[in-house]
């Protein structure tokens, strides 16, 4: 790597110390990324929580589900990735061309709903049809089917949702999905709040987690979509930050 940097006349061996406007330009990039994770794995602890509230029996099956739901919901990570890697290049790069990242982008949705059905399938049948091979007892295996149209609902959508949000994250459109993933969590946090109370339990935790995830997704179209937004106007130079400086 430092030997393609030294061919391309930079110095790969400087070290220097980042300017105030650098390291504001860094934190432009790193706080809204942030803000965005913070809300999911915040939204998703409260879901353990209120689920710790409600009995051994429903948050040990809480916990099986919620553990199934990210070994599969992972899968979807390559879509955020590619649109992140060959979007730039599309949206804003030398190479720009709009119709090309429209149909980028189409391909990965299409890829990602395929995706979100079997991985819900196989995720869902997994523990309908072996329920024993995560617990024996049979209020937690009756929990555990409780949330499993839920279970599918949420995770059939997750693949696609990482492609629309990587595609926002590659369009460099940070402030929007920081305030929308933000509100998105607070909502939730609200829904989930006024369900828990009217004793609706855990299945109720889990349409909450649909919600949640279908809001994502919803918002995100609907952005990417806007005839203004980042995949239809040729002016981007609102979403670009500038360039740092190189050594």
């Amino acid at each position: 790597m430092i030997e393609a940097l030294i061919k391309k006349g930079y110095n790969g061996f400087a070290i220097s110390i980042p300017s105030p406007e650098e390291l504001l330009q860094i934190f432009m990039l790193a706080a809204p990324v942030f803000v965005t994770m913070m809300s999911k794995v915040a939204f998703y602890s409260l879901l353990v929580y209120f689920a710790t509230s409600m009995g051994t029996q429903t948050v040990a099956a809480h916990q099986v589900m919620i553990q199934l739901y990210c070994m599969c919901a992972v899968w979807g990570e390559p879509l955020s990735q590619t649109a992140q890697s060959f979007m730039p290049e599309l949206i804003y790069g030398a190479n720009q061309s709009l119709a090309k990242a429209r149909t980028l982008l189409k391909s990965l949705v299409i890829i990602g709903a395929l995706s979100g059905l079997i991985l819900g399938s196989i995720g869902t049948s997994v523990p309908w049809l072996f329920p024993k091979l995560f617990s024996s007892d049979p209020e937690v295996i009756q929990e555990m089917h409780k949330v499993l149209i839920p279970y599918f609902l949420a995770l059939c959508v997750t693949p696609s949702t990482h492609s629309l949000e990587g595609t926002l994250l590659a369009g460099r459109d940070l402030k929007f999905i920081s305030m929308s993933m933000s509100g998105i969590f607070c909502l939730g946090t609200l829904l989930l709040l006024l369900l828990s109370r009217s004793g609706y339990g855990l299945t109720g935790c889990w349409f909450t987690l649909v919600a949640f995830q279908w809001t994502r997704f919803s918002i995100a179209l609907w952005r990417l979509t806007l005839p203004n937004g980042i995949l239809y106007s040729e002016e981007t130079t609102r979403y670009q930050l500038g360039k740092l400086k190189t050594v």
